[in-house]
């Protein structure tokens, strides 16, 4: 079993800073690829980023060249650093753990409030 517990999410003002923290507790993989969801009020749950165990990197083009999603596979930490932030990128930040094999698993962890707002 895996869990994922977020941190780091509040209010910011547009054009502000935040740092999402994700730690991932129990059996990790290394094709284990990790990442970042959001779901804002009224819409589908969105890729923002994913990372690999090797580092292989993936954004959504909404997030690209304003967010940084990096790893620490010693502490089985994924970290979303998010720049010029901007009033659409208000949502619920949910951390994933998508594994493959040995068997076909989907985590989520609870979530973390991000609002962008003056």
């Amino acid at each position: 079993q895996v869990q994922l517990v977020e941190s780091g999410g509040g209010l910011v003002q547009p054009g502000g800073s935040l740092r999402l923290s994700c730690a991932a507790s129990g059996i990790i993989f290394g094709t284990d690829v990790m990442g970042w969801y959001r779901q804002a009020p009224g819409k589908q749950r969105e890729l923002v980023a994913t990372i690999s165990y090797g580092g292989t990197i993936n954004y959504a083009d909404s997030v690209k060249g304003r967010f940084t999603v990096s790893r620490d596979n010693a502490v089985n930490t994924i970290y979303l650093q998010m720049s010029s932030l901007i009033p659409e990128d208000t949502a619920v930040y949910y951390c994933n753990l998508f594994r493959r094999t040995p068997i076909l698993r989907n985590y989520w962890g609870q979530g973390t409030q991000v609002t962008v707002s003056p």
